[in-house]
């Protein structure tokens, strides 16, 4: 194998958001910086139509060029750290032709910024010693032998309902599923990356690797840390030895050593979906390194995604539940529009519980009356005020304690107290919740949205899951096959037929579906393209001075359609497009920016 210190040409990936410019160009290695230009490091090249200097990423290095022609320098190394693995380029570039992006755009992501004094401290210091004795012996008894699977094994796991203590305090059991499987992995010598919505389920996987031995080394990966706290991280993680990675959803594109578990949970969560282009799922993101590496995936939730059910049902997924389930005492309580707010049997049941612990009570969305009601704490003529203004008069000398999105609590102590949290802030009670009231059914699901029931499936299960053992779980006004999958912990069932009637109505995830944006003179011909590729326009309609058109298509069809949509971002980037004589004769006197086209593949709010 030729020395790489003799290559004299560099393939670059210029890190800029323009679309022109995703894809690899090559360049002359200066004598002086043979065996320095390396795959993987930052460099400084010239643009040479653009007179300017861009940043980029060297990809590969090569003896000589295929391009014609005599190649311009390499302007200057930035760094000699490498920081893109030849694994993380790989996932990047795959997940952002699914996306009909640009990898540089997904790199932006995977890779922090650089931070030129903690770089230099990391490169100096020392690094932490690898753990003496016999790898950790890891149980999950809940689980019989399903768990830790074998090997590259791809599992959409049910997780185990309540909360247990630890060192630390008290977090869900599933955290501790987590941290157990990651545990596993580092023993075998393999590296494990688990990635959980927000900072909340992050500290509970850590306060459970924390409990366990052998959870060394492990590494956070959080939007929440400062630049320098998480290039730390992120360069830690490169080094050649086994680690564990916690963090959110870009923690997927961590560049750990031998990846051995990809875990993510909750991943119907909507905080793991990407909100910058070319706005990957961290779901998708996961299975499709999983088929690039063949480590083992492992989907963890309470009620699992729709899309997830669907790649159980096609058997990509295999479905784990606990040998022995105990689900928490739901009760399914009907909600009579004349009555009051909190029905009387809920409201028993939080009266007794109260006098023992903490008891929470679910509603609707940040905002809500009873929320502002009980901070001002005043009375409110509203029905909400005035359940809000009810429970501080039944309850004189109980603490009633607000968490929501705003200002969450994350945990609250064994003392009586009523919580009333919104859906997504319920903080932890030590011991579990005496009683929960699930309120506002009804409200939650006049959300408009096709995934409606999917979410208030998997808030209502993650409350009910905060109960102590035996604590009754009062579901207010909602009853149907949606109740019943709740109060029977049967979630999967609900899914299924849930999946089954997206297929007939053609919603994703039975398909795939894109979001379009852009003048219709730019739009005409992607879609006449689209179409052709595979792809069926479902509607359109104006936007903002622009047309905002969904297609939708079969996953058969997803590269080929993605590739024309691509192909549509380019030339509109670049100004490119069919023109009509009208067009031709006004080209040099038009001198406006070229329009742009707005793709973004598998849209959650598309229909």
């Amino acid at each position: 194998m030729p020395d790489p210190a003799t290559h004299s040409v560099a393939r670059v990936l210029l890190d800029t958001p323009l679309p022109q410019l995703d894809h690899l160009f090559d360049y002359r290695i200066p004598d002086g910086l043979r065996g320095v230009v390396v795959p993987g490091i930052r460099v400084r090249v010239p643009l040479r139509r653009a007179g300017r200097i861009a940043d980029g990423y060297v990809v590969e290095t090569a003896e000589a060029s295929d391009v014609p022609g005599e190649l311009v320098e390499i302007e200057a190394v930035v760094s000699e750290q490498r920081v893109l693995t030849p694994e993380v380029y790989a996932l990047a570039r795959a997940v952002a032709d699914r996306a009909a992006g640009s990898a540089s755009d997904v790199l932006r992501l995977a890779i922090p910024r650089r931070q030129v004094r903690v770089e230099k401290a990391w490169r100096n210091g020392r690094r932490p010693e690898e753990p003496e004795g016999p790898p950790p012996v890891v149980e999950l008894a809940d689980y019989g032998d399903a768990l830790p699977a074998e090997p590259g094994s791809r599992l959409a796991v049910e997780a185990i309902p309540g909360l247990v203590e630890v060192g630390g305090g008290w977090i869900g059991a599933w955290a501790l599923t987590l941290a157990r499987l990651a545990v596993h992995e580092l023993g075998q010598g393999r590296s494990a990356v688990l990635v959980l919505p927000d900072y909340r389920d992050q500290d509970q996987v850590q306060l459970a690797l924390a409990s366990l031995p052998g959870a060394g080394p492990v590494l956070r990966l959080d939007a929440r840390q400062s630049g320098p706290e998480r290039y730390l991280g992120f360069l830690s993680a490169l080094e050649e030895r086994p680690s564990i990675v916690v963090g959110n959803r870009s923690a997927v594109y961590a560049p750990v050593h031998r990846l051995g578990l990809l875990a993510v949970w909750n991943d119907g969560d909507s905080l793991l979906g990407e909100q910058l282009a070319p706005y990957v799922h961290a779901r998708d993101a996961a299975l499709v390194r999983q088929e690039q590496s063949g480590c083992t995936l492992v989907l963890l939730g309470h009620a699992r995604s729709a899309a997830a059910e669907r790649l159980v049902e096609l058997g990509w997924l295999t479905a784990i539940a606990p040998r022995r389930l105990r689900p928490p005492h739901v009760i399914l309580t009907p909600d009579d529009p004349g009555s009051p707010r909190i029905p009387q049997a809920a409201w028993r049941a939080a009266s007794e519980a109260v006098l023992q612990g903490p008891v929470l009570l679910q509603v609707a969305r940040p905002g809500n009356a009873a929320l502002d009601a009980l901070r001002a704490g005043t009375p409110m003529a509203a029905d909400a005020g005035r359940t809000a203004y009810d429970l501080g008069r039944a309850f004189p000398g109980v603490r009633v304690l607000i968490s929501d999105g705003e200002r969450p609590l994350e945990r609250v102590d064994a003392q009586p107290a009523l919580v009333i949290a919104t859906r997504g802030a319920e903080p932890i009670a030590d011991g579990g919740y005496r009683a929960v009231l699930l309120l506002d059914g009804q409200r939650m699901l006049m959300r408009e949205s096709a995934r409606v029931a999917e979410d208030c499936l998997r808030w209502w299960s993650a409350a009910a899951s905060l109960a102590a053992p035996g604590a009754p779980v009062h579901l207010v006004g909602v009853g149907g096959p949606l109740g019943r999958a709740v109060a029977t912990w049967r979630q999967s069932d609900f899914l299924a037929h849930e999946v089954a009637e997206r297929r007939e109505l053609r919603f994703p995830p039975a398909v795939r579906v894109a979001t379009l944006t852009g003048p219709s003179r730019v739009l005409e011909p992607v879609l006449a393209e689209a179409e052709a590729a595979g792809a069926t326009v479902v509607s359109s309609e104006p936007a903002d001075g622009l047309v905002r058109t969904v297609v939708r298509f079969d996953y058969a069809h997803g590269a080929a359609v993605a590739g024309v949509l691509r192909t549509g971002i380019l030339r509109a980037a670049s100004g490119r497009r069919p023109q009509s004589v009208a067009d031709r004769a006004s080209s040099g006197r038009d001198r406006r920016p070229p329009p742009t086209l707005r793709v973004r593949m598998d849209d959650p709010d598309a229909l």
